[in-house]
């Protein structure tokens, strides 16, 4: 499992008017490997990825949704927002 767990801090919340969704993924993962498995796993299309890694040594993903499909709604759906 590539993607630990979604963030939901005032960043994050902001991001989601964007259609982006923030998420804490495995240091060691690439931007295909999240694209596919974030794809697979809640039957989403996205549009593209940006990753960085954090002074606290965490690896932060930002998962861009294509426009047909609501980021809010996919966190709604899995009770994180």
């Amino acid at each position: 499992m590539l993607i630990k767990y979604f963030l939901v801090t005032e960043k994050a919340m902001l991001e989601l008017e964007k259609n982006v969704v923030t998420a804490v993924v495995n240091i060691k993962a690439k931007k295909e490997d999240i694209k596919k498995e974030f794809e697979k796993l809640f039957n989403v299309e996205v549009e593209k990825i940006n990753v960085l890694v954090s002074p606290k040594g965490e690896k932060k993903a930002y998962i861009k949704l294509k426009p047909n499909y609501s980021a809010e709604e996919l966190l709604s759906k899995l009770g994180i927002f």
